[in-house]
Protein backbone atom coordinates (compact mmCIF):
# COMPACT_ATOMS: atom_id res chain seq x y z
CA UNK A 1 0.00 0.00 0.00
CA UNK A 2 1.57 3.22 -1.00
CA UNK A 3 2.16 6.18 1.31
CA UNK A 4 -0.74 8.39 -0.49
CA UNK A 5 -2.98 5.86 -0.17
CA UNK A 6 -2.16 4.85 3.58
CA UNK A 7 -2.18 9.03 4.06
CA UNK A 8 -6.21 8.62 3.03
CA UNK A 9 -7.45 6.33 5.04
CA UNK A 10 -5.46 8.11 7.97
CA UNK A 11 -7.73 11.38 6.88
CA UNK A 12 -10.81 9.46 6.16
CA UNK A 13 -10.83 7.56 9.37
CA UNK A 14 -9.92 11.21 11.20
CA UNK A 15 -13.11 13.00 9.80
CA UNK A 16 -15.04 9.60 10.39
CA UNK A 17 -14.16 10.09 14.04
CA UNK A 18 -14.99 13.41 13.93
CA UNK A 19 -18.33 13.26 12.95
CA UNK A 20 -19.07 10.64 15.52
CA UNK A 21 -17.74 12.89 17.76
CA UNK A 22 -19.88 15.63 16.68
CA UNK A 23 -22.81 13.40 17.11
CA UNK A 24 -22.37 12.13 20.29
CA UNK A 25 -22.46 15.91 21.55
CA UNK A 26 -25.90 16.15 19.66
CA UNK A 27 -27.57 13.35 20.67
CA UNK A 28 -26.89 13.83 24.49
CA UNK A 29 -28.74 17.07 24.05
CA UNK A 30 -30.81 16.52 21.85
CA UNK A 31 -31.59 13.19 20.42
CA UNK A 32 -31.50 10.46 22.99
CA UNK A 33 -34.93 11.57 24.68
CA UNK A 34 -33.69 13.88 27.14
CA UNK A 35 -32.34 17.17 27.30
CA UNK A 36 -31.19 18.87 30.23
CA UNK A 37 -31.29 22.88 30.44
CA UNK A 38 -30.08 25.11 33.32
CA UNK A 39 -31.87 28.14 34.26
CA UNK A 40 -30.32 30.57 36.56
CA UNK A 41 -32.92 32.87 38.07
CA UNK A 42 -32.90 35.04 40.90
CA UNK A 43 -34.54 34.65 44.63
CA UNK A 44 -38.01 35.15 44.78
CA UNK A 45 -38.82 32.64 41.39
CA UNK A 46 -38.31 28.99 43.31
CA UNK A 47 -41.99 28.48 43.47
CA UNK A 48 -42.92 30.08 39.87
CA UNK A 49 -40.38 28.07 38.08
CA UNK A 50 -40.99 24.83 40.46
CA UNK A 51 -44.66 24.65 38.50
CA UNK A 52 -43.41 25.55 34.97
CA UNK A 53 -40.89 23.46 34.82
CA UNK A 54 -43.89 20.40 35.31
CA UNK A 55 -45.94 22.13 32.20
CA UNK A 56 -42.75 22.33 30.59
CA UNK A 57 -41.81 18.98 30.37
CA UNK A 58 -45.33 18.66 29.12
CA UNK A 59 -45.37 20.69 26.61
CA UNK A 60 -41.79 20.27 25.19
CA UNK A 61 -42.43 16.15 25.20
CA UNK A 62 -45.50 16.57 22.92
CA UNK A 63 -43.78 18.84 20.79
CA UNK A 64 -40.15 17.02 20.31
CA UNK A 65 -41.17 13.60 21.48
CA UNK A 66 -38.02 14.48 24.37
CA UNK A 67 -37.86 14.83 28.06
CA UNK A 68 -36.36 17.30 29.16
CA UNK A 69 -34.57 17.90 32.98
CA UNK A 70 -34.41 21.70 34.31
CA UNK A 71 -32.03 22.76 36.95
CA UNK A 72 -32.47 25.57 38.55
CA UNK A 73 -30.42 27.99 40.61
CA UNK A 74 -31.46 30.92 42.66
CA UNK A 75 -29.85 33.64 44.44
CA UNK A 76 -29.52 37.94 44.10
CA UNK A 77 -30.23 38.67 41.01
CA UNK A 78 -26.57 40.68 40.19
CA UNK A 79 -24.84 37.87 42.28
CA UNK A 80 -26.87 35.40 40.08
CA UNK A 81 -25.23 37.36 36.94
CA UNK A 82 -21.83 37.47 38.26
CA UNK A 83 -21.77 33.86 38.68
CA UNK A 84 -22.97 33.05 34.94
CA UNK A 85 -20.64 35.95 33.57
CA UNK A 86 -17.41 34.09 35.73
CA UNK A 87 -18.10 30.72 33.98
CA UNK A 88 -22.01 29.18 36.14
CA UNK A 89 -23.30 27.49 33.00
CA UNK A 90 -26.50 28.53 32.19
CA UNK A 91 -28.71 27.37 29.20
CA UNK A 92 -30.83 30.94 29.88
CA UNK A 93 -31.30 33.63 32.82
CA UNK A 94 -33.98 34.96 34.21
CA UNK A 95 -33.17 37.65 36.17
CA UNK A 96 -34.76 40.63 37.98
CA UNK A 97 -34.12 43.36 35.31
CA UNK A 98 -32.46 44.22 32.01
CA UNK A 99 -29.18 45.32 33.84
CA UNK A 100 -28.35 41.94 35.54
CA UNK A 101 -28.72 39.94 31.93
CA UNK A 102 -26.66 43.14 30.72
CA UNK A 103 -23.87 42.31 32.84
CA UNK A 104 -23.81 38.57 31.43
CA UNK A 105 -23.92 39.94 27.90
CA UNK A 106 -21.02 42.53 28.81
CA UNK A 107 -19.04 39.12 29.69
CA UNK A 108 -19.64 38.05 25.75
CA UNK A 109 -22.11 34.77 26.64
CA UNK A 110 -25.21 37.08 25.12
CA UNK A 111 -25.76 38.23 21.76
CA UNK A 112 -26.80 42.12 21.23
CA UNK A 113 -30.33 42.55 20.33
CA UNK A 114 -31.57 40.25 23.59
CA UNK A 115 -33.95 42.61 24.68
CA UNK A 116 -36.20 42.33 21.63
CA UNK A 117 -35.93 38.32 21.29
CA UNK A 118 -39.44 37.76 22.93
CA UNK A 119 -42.60 39.60 23.77
CA UNK A 120 -42.54 42.98 25.90
CA UNK A 121 -38.68 43.15 26.32
CA UNK A 122 -38.09 39.95 26.80
CA UNK A 123 -40.29 40.28 30.27
CA UNK A 124 -42.56 37.81 30.71
CA UNK A 125 -44.11 38.88 33.18
CA UNK A 126 -43.52 41.67 35.85
CA UNK A 127 -44.44 42.47 39.49
CA UNK A 128 -43.81 45.85 42.05
CA UNK A 129 -42.92 46.43 45.29
CA UNK A 130 -44.77 46.55 48.15
CA UNK A 131 -44.62 46.85 52.02
CA UNK A 132 -45.16 43.56 54.19
CA UNK A 133 -46.33 44.48 57.59
CA UNK A 134 -47.22 42.26 60.80
CA UNK A 135 -50.87 41.88 61.07
CA UNK A 136 -52.75 44.83 62.19
CA UNK A 137 -50.13 47.23 61.23
CA UNK A 138 -48.83 48.14 65.15
CA UNK A 139 -46.22 50.71 63.83
CA UNK A 140 -49.14 51.93 61.44
CA UNK A 141 -46.91 51.98 58.31
CA UNK A 142 -49.08 53.63 54.89
CA UNK A 143 -46.30 55.09 53.00
CA UNK A 144 -42.48 55.67 52.25
CA UNK A 145 -42.63 58.54 54.48
CA UNK A 146 -43.23 56.33 57.29
CA UNK A 147 -40.22 54.12 56.73
CA UNK A 148 -38.15 57.45 57.93
CA UNK A 149 -39.62 57.68 61.36
CA UNK A 150 -37.70 56.87 64.43
CA UNK A 151 -37.96 53.71 66.00
CA UNK A 152 -38.96 51.82 62.92
CA UNK A 153 -37.21 49.02 61.07
CA UNK A 154 -36.68 48.00 57.79
CA UNK A 155 -35.71 45.05 56.54
CA UNK A 156 -34.55 45.12 52.75
CA UNK A 157 -31.72 43.64 50.44
CA UNK A 158 -28.33 45.07 49.86
CA UNK A 159 -28.75 46.65 46.24
CA UNK A 160 -25.14 45.88 45.30
CA UNK A 161 -26.20 42.01 44.66
CA UNK A 162 -29.93 42.21 44.26
CA UNK A 163 -31.91 43.15 41.98
CA UNK A 164 -35.16 43.66 44.22
CA UNK A 165 -33.30 45.62 46.44
CA UNK A 166 -32.30 47.71 43.23
CA UNK A 167 -36.23 48.07 42.54
CA UNK A 168 -36.89 49.22 46.46
CA UNK A 169 -34.45 51.75 46.23
CA UNK A 170 -35.87 53.73 42.86
CA UNK A 171 -39.36 53.10 43.90
CA UNK A 172 -38.01 55.46 47.61
CA UNK A 173 -36.38 57.44 45.75
CA UNK A 174 -39.63 58.29 43.60
CA UNK A 175 -41.16 58.81 46.24
CA UNK A 176 -39.49 60.65 47.41
CA UNK A 177 -38.07 63.07 43.90
CA UNK A 178 -42.54 63.82 44.01
CA UNK A 179 -42.42 64.62 47.40
CA UNK A 180 -39.79 67.70 47.58
CA UNK A 181 -40.12 68.58 43.52
CA UNK A 182 -37.24 66.75 42.38
CA UNK A 183 -34.76 68.64 44.98
CA UNK A 184 -31.78 65.77 45.00
CA UNK A 185 -30.13 66.75 48.25
CA UNK A 186 -33.56 66.40 50.01
CA UNK A 187 -34.08 63.24 48.33
CA UNK A 188 -31.03 61.89 49.11
CA UNK A 189 -31.48 62.86 52.69
CA UNK A 190 -34.88 60.92 52.65
CA UNK A 191 -33.17 57.96 51.37
CA UNK A 192 -30.63 58.19 53.98
CA UNK A 193 -33.02 58.11 56.60
CA UNK A 194 -34.37 55.27 55.18
CA UNK A 195 -31.38 53.07 54.84
CA UNK A 196 -30.48 54.41 58.44
CA UNK A 197 -33.67 52.36 59.53
CA UNK A 198 -32.59 49.14 57.80
CA UNK A 199 -31.90 46.29 60.25
CA UNK A 200 -30.37 43.86 57.98
CA UNK A 201 -28.67 43.81 54.47
CA UNK A 202 -29.20 40.73 52.87
CA UNK A 203 -27.99 39.70 49.78
CA UNK A 204 -31.11 38.56 48.01
CA UNK A 205 -34.76 39.12 48.06
CA UNK A 206 -35.27 35.62 49.68
CA UNK A 207 -33.06 35.95 52.37
CA UNK A 208 -34.78 39.34 53.26
CA UNK A 209 -38.17 37.34 53.43
CA UNK A 210 -36.42 34.91 56.36
CA UNK A 211 -35.18 37.84 58.36
CA UNK A 212 -38.63 39.32 58.20
CA UNK A 213 -41.24 36.38 58.18
CA UNK A 214 -38.82 33.90 59.94
CA UNK A 215 -36.72 35.80 61.87
CA UNK A 216 -38.80 38.33 63.24
CA UNK A 217 -36.61 41.02 62.91
CA UNK A 218 -37.89 44.27 61.40
CA UNK A 219 -41.39 45.90 60.89
CA UNK A 220 -42.07 46.01 57.88
CA UNK A 221 -40.30 44.10 54.57
CA UNK A 222 -40.10 45.61 51.31
CA UNK A 223 -40.65 43.21 49.17
CA UNK A 224 -41.13 42.13 45.80
CA UNK A 225 -45.16 41.92 45.31
CA UNK A 226 -45.38 38.36 45.10
CA UNK A 227 -43.04 37.24 48.14
CA UNK A 228 -45.39 39.68 50.05
CA UNK A 229 -48.13 37.27 48.65
CA UNK A 230 -46.61 34.00 49.01
CA UNK A 231 -45.82 35.13 52.86
CA UNK A 232 -49.35 35.89 53.66
CA UNK A 233 -50.18 32.48 51.81
CA UNK A 234 -48.39 30.64 54.53
CA UNK A 235 -48.77 32.97 57.41
CA UNK A 236 -52.27 34.65 56.85
CA UNK A 237 -52.88 35.28 60.33
CA UNK A 238 -49.75 37.19 60.46
CA UNK A 239 -48.96 39.70 58.17
CA UNK A 240 -50.75 41.95 55.77
CA UNK A 241 -49.96 43.85 52.62
CA UNK A 242 -49.56 47.52 52.25
CA UNK A 243 -49.91 49.43 48.72
CA UNK A 244 -47.63 52.59 48.76
CA UNK A 245 -48.89 55.49 46.97
CA UNK A 246 -45.73 55.17 44.27
CA UNK A 247 -44.08 52.18 43.12
CA UNK A 248 -42.52 51.05 40.68
CA UNK A 249 -42.91 48.31 37.28
CA UNK A 250 -40.37 45.93 37.96
CA UNK A 251 -39.89 44.03 34.82
CA UNK A 252 -37.48 41.09 35.51
CA UNK A 253 -35.42 39.64 32.10
CA UNK A 254 -35.34 36.32 30.14
CA UNK A 255 -32.45 35.66 27.71
CA UNK A 256 -30.42 32.51 25.87
CA UNK A 257 -26.94 32.52 27.02
CA UNK A 258 -25.89 32.16 23.36
CA UNK A 259 -22.43 30.57 24.16
CA UNK A 260 -23.67 28.40 26.27
CA UNK A 261 -26.68 27.17 24.40
CA UNK A 262 -24.67 27.01 21.24
CA UNK A 263 -22.08 24.89 23.04
CA UNK A 264 -24.58 22.39 24.42
CA UNK A 265 -26.15 22.37 21.39
CA UNK A 266 -29.35 23.23 23.53
CA UNK A 267 -30.71 26.55 21.19
CA UNK A 268 -33.34 25.05 20.61
CA UNK A 269 -35.34 23.68 23.72
CA UNK A 270 -34.01 27.00 25.94
CA UNK A 271 -35.80 29.00 23.05
CA UNK A 272 -38.71 26.98 23.30
CA UNK A 273 -38.79 26.99 27.46
CA UNK A 274 -38.58 31.07 27.25
CA UNK A 275 -41.07 31.48 24.53
CA UNK A 276 -43.69 29.18 25.94
CA UNK A 277 -43.47 31.71 29.53
CA UNK A 278 -45.91 33.54 27.32
CA UNK A 279 -48.87 31.19 26.83
CA UNK A 280 -51.77 31.23 28.46
CA UNK A 281 -51.50 28.15 30.61
CA UNK A 282 -47.60 29.65 31.92
CA UNK A 283 -49.28 33.41 32.13
CA UNK A 284 -51.87 31.58 34.48
CA UNK A 285 -48.96 29.75 36.63
CA UNK A 286 -47.07 33.35 36.52
CA UNK A 287 -50.52 34.81 38.00
CA UNK A 288 -50.94 31.98 40.53
CA UNK A 289 -47.54 32.44 41.57
CA UNK A 290 -48.66 36.03 42.44
CA UNK A 291 -46.66 37.80 39.20
CA UNK A 292 -48.45 39.87 36.83
CA UNK A 293 -49.06 38.14 34.19
CA UNK A 294 -47.72 40.37 30.91
CA UNK A 295 -50.51 38.95 29.18
CA UNK A 296 -53.00 42.01 29.39
CA UNK A 297 -56.30 39.70 29.17
CA UNK A 298 -54.97 37.08 31.07
CA UNK A 299 -54.14 40.10 34.08
CA UNK A 300 -57.23 40.88 34.41
CA UNK A 301 -58.59 37.52 35.36
CA UNK A 302 -56.11 38.59 38.64
CA UNK A 303 -57.34 42.21 38.99
CA UNK A 304 -59.42 40.82 42.55
CA UNK A 305 -55.78 39.57 43.55
CA UNK A 306 -53.53 42.26 42.52
CA UNK A 307 -53.88 46.63 42.76
CA UNK A 308 -54.08 47.42 39.10
CA UNK A 309 -54.55 50.69 39.89
CA UNK A 310 -51.04 51.57 41.82
CA UNK A 311 -49.43 54.24 40.44
CA UNK A 312 -46.26 53.01 38.97
CA UNK A 313 -43.17 54.44 38.02
CA UNK A 314 -41.14 52.67 35.21
CA UNK A 315 -36.91 52.50 34.68
CA UNK A 316 -37.40 54.74 32.16
CA UNK A 317 -38.28 57.57 34.55
CA UNK A 318 -34.68 57.36 35.55
CA UNK A 319 -32.95 57.41 32.28
CA UNK A 320 -32.91 53.61 31.89
CA UNK A 321 -31.03 50.98 33.07
CA UNK A 322 -27.41 51.89 32.01
CA UNK A 323 -28.25 55.26 33.94
CA UNK A 324 -30.19 54.30 36.84
CA UNK A 325 -26.93 51.55 37.53
CA UNK A 326 -24.17 54.11 36.97
CA UNK A 327 -25.91 56.76 39.13
CA UNK A 328 -26.74 55.12 41.77
CA UNK A 329 -25.76 51.11 42.48
CA UNK A 330 -22.06 51.57 41.01
CA UNK A 331 -19.38 52.41 42.88
CA UNK A 332 -18.82 55.42 44.54
CA UNK A 333 -22.59 55.99 43.51
CA UNK A 334 -25.54 57.13 45.45
CA UNK A 335 -26.27 54.73 47.66
CA UNK A 336 -22.78 53.99 48.76
CA UNK A 337 -22.76 57.85 49.06
CA UNK A 338 -25.18 57.45 51.63
CA UNK A 339 -24.83 54.32 53.34
CA UNK A 340 -21.01 54.62 53.70
CA UNK A 341 -21.78 57.91 55.48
Amino acid sequence: MNKKKITGIILAAALTLTGFTGCGKDSSSAKDGKVTITNVSYDPTRELYSAYNEIFAKHWKEKSGQDVEVTQSHGGSGKQALEVANGLEADVVTLALEYDVKAVQDAGLIEDGWVSEFDKDSSPYTSTIVFLVRKGNPKNIQDWDDLVKDGVGVITPNPKTSGGARWNYLAAWAYADKLYNGDEAQVKDFIKKLYQNVLVLDSGARGATTTFVENGQGDVLLAWENEAYLSIQDYPDDYEIITPSISILAQPSVAIVDSVVDKRGTRDVATEYLSYLYSDEAQRIAGDNYYRPSNETILQEYADVFNLDINLVTIQDFGGWDEAQSKHFADGGVFDEIYEQ
